[in-house]
């Protein structure tokens, strides 16, 4: 069967240059999705409690975060001052064509609040490698939620991924019996 068309989507594609990307968390991994984001033409602000300078990234206050980025990436960890940062009133501030990727913990997320905002299309769209409980409990909102894409949370889980983390944990142990512990967390 030939098709009449080449390509066939039924939705408006998004193209990424140009636009602003708001990263919550600048660890590692925030950092290294900012040099990804700078490659493919976007504008990189931050939003982190430890400050440092960055070529071509701003820091910004987190409401900053929300009311400028037309893709919000959270990376930060879950703690008692993190824990519902992304809520209504959040939400309220992003523009209506913005996204929001949630790739760090589930809990970070009103999820009820996000799969309002989504369903009346307050916001453009979400993506979640994380959900507040693992596996998700049938009436978790936001798998019926429009335009939110859910994945599993196995970007861990390749086996280069998993090698890495035992060989980081193993030189974890061997240094702090030899009195110089490292990736020490304060």
């Amino acid at each position: 069967v030939v098709s009449k068309d080449f390509c066939y989507w039924d939705v408006s594609l998004v193209e990424i240059s140009g636009l602003v990307l708001g990263i919550v968390g600048f660890g590692g991994i925030g950092s290294a999705v900012a040099r990804v984001a700078q490659a493919f033409g976007m504008t990189v602000i931050c939003h982190t409690r430890t400050m440092r300078e960055i070529d071509g990234v701003e820091f910004v206050d987190i409401d900053t975060i929300f009311r400028k980025s037309d893709i919000v990436s959270l990376h930060c960890p879950l703690t008692d001052a993190t824990k519902g940062l992304v809520n209504a009133v959040r939400l309220a501030l992003m523009k209506p064509t913005a996204y929001l990727v949630n790739t760090g913990r589930g809990p970070l997320v009103d999820e009820a609040a996000l799969a309002a905002a989504l369903n009346a299309g307050r916001i453009a769209g979400a993506a979640v490698d994380v959900l507040s409980t693992e596996p998700p409990r049938a009436d978790n909102p936001l798998l019926a939620a429009k335009n939110c894409i859910i994945t599993p949370h196995i970007a861990w889980a390749t086996k280069a991924a998993r090698q890495r983390l035992l060989s980081v944990a193993v030189e974890n142990v061997r240094a702090f019996l030899a009195g110089t512990p490292t990736n020490v967390v304060s």
